[in-house]
């Protein structure tokens, strides 16, 4: 049977829960256990797929068509074990699935109740989809104390009690902070935060101190006194330079020893950190600096293209060189400021997004990058821009636009209302805006001795979708006349999934998200080739 870990959070959020427990799951797998990592997050909404950027940051897409918490793409990145439908689930969702079984008679008359029935399909979902894994590891989203977290912090108290303490761990991280005015680290707020975990049941058998300096090990001992936690159990883990530092700070300060520990179970084989001490040493080391420009609506928010700058990071270490990342919002970017503001810059990237607001911007910047043989990569709304900014520039189609922005324009850009994946049709609908997307893992066809080909080297990919609206098919001919190749197309050669440019250095666009499988151990081979253009350019 597995061992469950559940991840809760205190004091305040965006601690790193998602990071710890990535970081734990990549230590426990590299000596030689089998890991599975799932996010239950307490918000209200069935899925993140519909909510501003601004309110959640990025959505992260799983190879089944999952739209999920981001956190997901910290445990693909640290892990290299690709998430399913299967690890994110939210309140939303369970509410529904308990008043769809309501309604259809499911519960036999019975008054339907937050417990048992709300708390019994949460630990549903912590058992399900499970087969020969060693260890599951459950971050709980939000903070100990939060009204909507609560039937998930009594369903993991269930879940102990009717699994035993032998097969499961609390793992509670918190904030320990330092005041400057009195000079002192205080370790009060843990000991709230964890009396409120308490009250409700749950001990905690690991704590993860988040500071920003060292704790003292008095402070320790405090924590461990009032927390009623082994000394050994008291993981500090101060701030890191780069995210890819953690699995090093939390093999040093022994989490997956005291975990191991806890189990009563022995390493499989030593755990291997020299590939994160060398990307580690590259990022912060690197004496060659790379700027790349992303431009886009949501550029204030780093979350919102959190799995992109990573992306961009990978891409410089496959190159020995530190990505800079100049953000430029889009709403505000006017023509006669483009050349100013990209002076400096050796790459353009136009990421994914929806929505009129800022897309002049965008297709001002593009020219720009096409004109000036600026390295340029397009992804998902970003290719569909270049398409737009080519019909209108060289093509002449001066109305030139997409369906999805304007009803009245001349559609290159055109909605589809029908997916085929693996050979079913998935009907979308104009009514509802969740899960009505071309989501997941679509194949494309790469066109022999394309640019495309030569980075991926094959002849067929599969990538990560997430769009509404596709490329008009066409126009095909009428661009290729023009040197803007369709060098990928859906197996079917309906769609188009990849455009370049002839006679330009390096400008691609491409209708999914790369970034979504990309690792710092093993950059995508598009950013790798994007970096590499960039860090040429003259």
């Amino acid at each position: 049977m597995a061992r469950y870990i559940f991840v809760t959070g205190g004091v305040v959020s965006s601690l790193g829960k998602g990071l710890s427990s990535a970081s734990l799951a990549y230590l426990l797998k590299s000596q030689g256990y089998k890991v599975r990592l799932r996010k239950m997050d307490p918000y209200l909404n069935v899925d993140p797929g519909t909510m501003s950027p601004f309110q959640h940051g990025e959505v992260f897409v799983t190879d089944d068509g999952a739209e999920t918490d981001l956190d997901l793409g910290h445990y693909e990145r640290f892990t290299n074990i690709s998430s399913k439908q299967s690890d994110n689930i939210t309140t939303g969702r369970i509410y529904s699935d308990v008043i769809k079984k309501e309604r259809k008679g499911g519960y036999l008359g019975k008054t339907v109740q937050v417990i048992p029935h709300i708390t019994n399909r949460i630990k549903e979902f912590i058992k399900k989809d499970i087969t020969n894994e060693d260890f599951v590891i459950c971050e709980i989203g939000g903070t100990v104390g939060d009204i909507e977290s609560l039937p998930f912090v009594e369903a993991i108290r269930q879940f102990s009690n009717e699994h035993g303490k032998s097969k499961t761990l609390f793992i509670h991280l918190t904030f320990v902070p330092f005041l400057k005015s009195s000079d002192e680290i205080k370790t009060k707020p843990t000991q709230h935060s964890v009396k409120e975990l308490r009250s409700i049941g749950v001990q905690p058998d690991i704590i993860i101190c988040r500071s920003q300096q060292s704790i003292p090990l008095d402070q320790r001992r405090k924590i461990s006194l009032f927390c009623n936690v082994p000394i050994d159990n008291v993981i500090e883990t101060v701030d890191v330079r780069t995210i890819y530092e953690a699995p090093i700070s939390f093999y040093n300060q022994k989490l997956d020893k005291q975990v191991l520990k806890y189990f009563k179970l022995k390493p499989k084989k030593r755990p291997d950190l020299t590939p994160w001490k060398k990307i580690t040493n590259i990022v912060l080391n690197a004496k060659k600096l790379v700027n790349i420009a992303i431009i886009g609506k949501y550029v204030n928010l780093k979350d919102a293209y959190k799995s992109l700058d990573e992306a961009l990071v990978h891409g410089g270490i496959a190159n020995n060189v530190k990505v800079n990342i100049v953000r430029i919002e889009s709403d505000s970017l006017k023509n006669n400021e483009i050349k100013t503001k990209l002076k400096n810059v050796s790459g353009l990237l136009i990421p994914g997004g929806f929505g009129k607001r800022g897309t002049e911007g965008k297709i001002s910047a593009i020219k720009f990058a096409r004109e000036n043989k600026i390295p340029f990569l397009g992804i998902c709304f970003g290719m569909q821009m270049a398409i737009v900014e080519f019909a209108r520039n060289r093509l002449n189609i001066k109305k030139a636009g997409s369906t999805e922005l304007e009803r009245k324009c001349y559609p290159v850009i055109g909605l589809i209302n029908e997916w085929d994946k693996d050979g079913k049709i998935i009907k979308g609908t104009n009514k509802d805006l969740g899960g009505t997307m071309r989501l997941g893992l679509y194949e494309a066809k790469l066109r022999n001795n394309s640019a495309i080909n030569r980075i991926y080297k094959l002849s067929s990919i599969k990538e990560r979708h997430r769009h509404r609206y596709e490329v008009n098919n066409k126009f095909k001919d009428q661009f290729e006349n023009k040197g803007l190749i369709f060098s990928g197309m859906s197996p079917d050669n309906k769609l188009p999934e990849i455009i370049e440019l002839k006679n330009h250095p390096w400008f691609i666009g491409v209708q999914f998200h790369p970034e979504f499988k990309s690792r710092p151990l093993a950059p995508h081979p598009l950013f790798s080739s994007f970096i590499k253009a960039s860090k040429n350019h003259k």
